[in-house]
C-alpha cells in the first residue's frame, strides 16, 4: 500500500471512476464486491486495462439518491472492518493455540 497511487478518471454526482496505481486485482476485486452489495450501486467492477501495468480501474454507478463518492467511502470502511473481523477473529482462535503449544 505504501506505493499506491489514486488516479481519478471521472467522478459525477451517480459515478467514479478511479485507477489504483501499484495496486493489483486483490484490492480492485474486493471492492467491486463490497460495492455490489451497496443498496445504492447498480453497478460496479474493475478491470485491468493492460496486463504489463496490472493497476485495476474500478468504477461505481449509483442509483443517483447516494453520491457516488460517499458510497465509494461506505465501500471502504466496510473493507476495514472486514479485515479487523478477520484480523479478531485469528487472535480469538490462532493465537490461544499458539500461547497452549509454547
Amino acid at each position: 500500500m505504501m506505493g499506491m497511487r489514486v488516479e481519478v478518471k471521472k467522478r459525477t454526482d451517480k459515478e467514479i471512476v478511479l485507477k489504483l496505481h501499484g495496486e493489483d486485482h486483490t484490492l480492485g476485486n474486493l471492492v467491486a464486491k463490497l460495492a455490489l452489495r451497496h443498496p445504492n450501486v447498480t453497478m460496479a467492477a474493475y478491470q485491468i486495462e493492460h496486463p504489463l501495468e496490472g493497476s485495476p480501474v474500478i468504477r461505481i454507478v449509483t442509483d443517483g439518491s447516494k453520491d457516488a463518492l460517499e458510497v465509494l467511502k461506505e465501500v471502504l470502511k466496510e473493507a476495514i472492518d472486514y479485515v479487523d473481523a478477520i484480523i479478531q477473529e485469528i487472535e480469538n482462535k490462532v493465537m490461544p493455540e499458539v500461547r497452549r503449544s509454547s
